[in-house]
């Protein structure tokens, strides 16, 4: 733990704590080795170490005290300040008592060390949640302090909230970009490490566009904006981040339940264990130590503690690579996820759509400049594709109109192109020549006449079939929904090797297949869908856990989804499980180690075989390493699954 590390504030705890260890252990020595409780004679002799020991007792725990009293008063009175004050005020009395009997005194010392030893465990708790949210952090770093609005022949420095989509602004190297839009002047490099975990710089040109959060490097840029501040990107995640605490998982809440019965519970057990043996034998002074002791052990920090942290951490962990997770009960539910459906473009594919044949080839250039036509207005991957192939302006004045499923219908008074699959030739009754190619065909007519096809082709992204091997070895099953045809599917799904595929559907066609799913599926499994985040949202929505790929500048898919992907790498998938998987281990771990231990001395105690030392590590002790336990949680994590490699493939 290194001090730099460290805030101011946690400085000047971390010294309270060394200073008041170092009074104890000045007082606790001189005690033992001279015995205080004799330095006076008399009656009054236990006035002595009391004053010692009260100084070092004040001096680390006044805090606690203070919250325990103000916790009271608002009705808040069972929680482990509580349970540290009855304890430690307890044991000052019980030594008090027994000085002024004339007995040995003992329970100033254990008083103060239980104070003591409590706040290292609150300090480690600290430290370990301020070391898990050092990734969360980095998200939150990414609000925008001000915008260079150009109006007029001058230049404002505004709050980004003030700036209105149209106005031009200006994003000076090392600034922070405050808001969406495009790039109008100028070409930069962006880090977008602080939304994407990728560490390499991404190049921004004129005409691109650009996304808040991200930051300028090297050139002024001029940028056109798109999107209110409040609808921006670097607004939806932010609203993410800041709601993620409040989605909690069943152990969580589990635990939330436990400490609310559990402590009451264990305070009325501690009176039971000081009365009625204490009224059988008369030895109350014995039996009251015994209580004190209970109620030290039985504090639920470590439970209380160790679970969110460890949830927290893992939360954490996977923001540092780009993914990030809504609450921790996704987090919790996506350790059990055995159920993959994946759409086709954009997710398992590039979507950056090529043309590769057109049919008839002495058509081509009457071909291309229809389809170019009716896709003129669309910003479908397979319309840019067919524009980008047109080496002409597409022609205009059409109306356009979109023919859901299957394709578009474009009319200039009796002039009629139609541009689609082979549904939207069968259903005007026009012959076509079936392209047998495999891909994504367009068939064009006009006027009723067959003019010619296109066939597109998609690229498959070059870390699919690794991941879905990867998520094959994790016993998981993978479905891929498309709109695509039959011979497509089959295709990309034999090549990737996928459990199963289903082809030529229409979008709400995806809901009813997952939904289908959803029936068939045994209760404690859980289905994923991984989608864009665009024209996927509401199978998002409807599955277990909705995975949007490629967040970055999509509010659809912040909105739809509960994992994001900002990447747009396949890769965090199988990470995000791994991730997971350690979090709920460690979970349990946490659990049965906090619980076993404390019912081990919480037995001890009561049997009169652990004092309060005893108990100190009982509560402290488990706290400490279980928080220990949880920060490993967040540690590093290799993105790819060194078991399996596999070259690009194509499309």
């Amino acid at each position: 733990m290194k001090g730099a590390g460290l805030s101011r504030k946690e400085k000047r705890r971390l010294a309270r704590i060394v200073a008041a260890l170092a009074m104890f252990a000045a007082v606790f020595i001189a005690d033992k080795a001279v015995y205080l409780g004799g330095v006076f004679s008399g009656p009054a002799a236990w006035v002595f170490p009391f004053c010692l020991y009260l100084v070092v007792y004040l001096f680390i725990g006044y805090d606690v005290l203070w919250r325990a009293v103000r916790n009271i008063a608002r009705g808040q009175v069972f929680d482990e300040n509580f349970l540290m004050c009855v304890a430690t005020l307890g044991a000052f009395a019980l030594a008090i008592y027994r000085g002024a009997t004339g007995q040995s005194i003992e329970g100033f010392d254990e008083a103060c060390a239980v104070l003591l030893f409590y706040q290292v465990g609150e300090f480690f708790q600290d430290y370990a949640a301020g070391k898990s949210r050092k990734s969360i952090s980095a998200l939150m770093d990414i609000r925008p302090d001000y915008a260079n609005v150009k109006r007029g022949d001058k230049t404002e420095r505004v709050d980004p909230a003030e700036v209105e989509p149209g106005e031009i602004i200006v994003v000076n190297p090392g600034e922070r970009v405050p808001l969406d839009g495009v790039i109008v002047k100028g070409s930069s490099a962006l880090d977008t490490r602080a939304l994407t975990g990728e560490s390499l710089p991404r190049e921004a040109e004129e005409g691109g566009e650009i996304i808040s959060g991200s930051v300028n490097l090297t050139s002024q840029l001029e940028v056109r904006v798109t999107k209110a501040f409040y609808d921006s990107t670097v607004s939806k995640i932010l609203e993410l981040v800041e709601n993620a605490s409040a989605q909690k998982s069943k152990a969580e809440n589990f635990i939330t339940k436990f400490a609310k019965y559990y402590t009451p519970a264990v305070c009325a057990a501690a009176l039971l264990l000081a009365v009625v043996p204490g009224l059988i034998t008369s030895d109350w002074s014995a039996w009251i130590y015994r209580a004190l002791s209970f109620l030290v052990v039985s504090c639920p920090c470590a439970l209380v503690i160790s679970i969110p942290l460890s949830f927290f951490a893992g939360i954490g962990a996977a923001s540092r690579y780009g993914i990030l997770v809504k609450g921790s009960n996704y987090l919790e539910k996506f350790h059990c996820a055995n159920t993959f459906v994946f759409d086709k473009t954009g997710t398992l594919t590039k979507g950056n759509f090529v043309v590769t044949r057109v049919f008839p080839e002495e058509k081509r250039e009457e071909v291309l400049r229809l389809a170019a036509i009716a896709e003129r207005d669309s910003d479908h991957p397979i319309a840019r594709s067919v524009r980008a192939c047109f080496d002409g302006e597409a022609e205009g004045g059409y109306t356009l109109t979109n023919i859901a499923g299957e394709g578009i219908c474009a009319v200039k008074g009796e002039d009629a192109i139609l541009c689609g699959n082979e549904k939207l030739m069968a259903a005007r009754g026009i012959e076509y020549v079936r392209e047998t190619g495999v891909g994504t065909v367009v068939y064009v007519a006009r006027n009723g006449k067959f003019v010619g096809s296109l066939l597109i082709a998609d690229e498959v992204k070059p870390e699919a079939k690794e991941v879905i091997a990867s998520l094959g070895a994790m016993g998981c099953k993978t479905v891929m929904l498309t709109g695509d045809n039959e011979e497509i599917a089959k295709n990309v799904a034999a090549r990737l090797g996928l459990t199963g595929y289903k082809a030529s559907l229409l979008p709400q066609n995806k809901v009813e297949e997952v939904e289908k799913l959803l029936a068939e599926k045994q209760k404690k499994d859980v289905l994923c869908f991984v989608g864009d985040g665009i024209n996927d949202a509401p199978v998002l929505m409807r599955s277990d856990i909705g995975i949007a790929m490629g967040g970055v500048g999509s509010d659809a898919a912040i909105e739809a989804s509960d994992i994001v992907l900002m990447q747009d790498d396949l890769k965090g998938l199988p990470l995000a499980k791994r991730i997971a998987k350690k979090t709920m281990a460690i979970v349990f771990e946490n659990i049965v180690f906090s619980i076993a231990v404390k019912a081990a001395i919480l037995i001890l105690s009561a049997l009169g075989f652990a004092n309060m030392w005893v108990a100190v590590f009982g509560d402290v002790g488990v706290a400490v390493i279980a928080i220990l336990n949880a920060m490993r949680v967040n540690s590093r994590y290799k993105k790819e699954d060194p078991a399996r490699t596999s070259a690009p493939v194509k499309g």
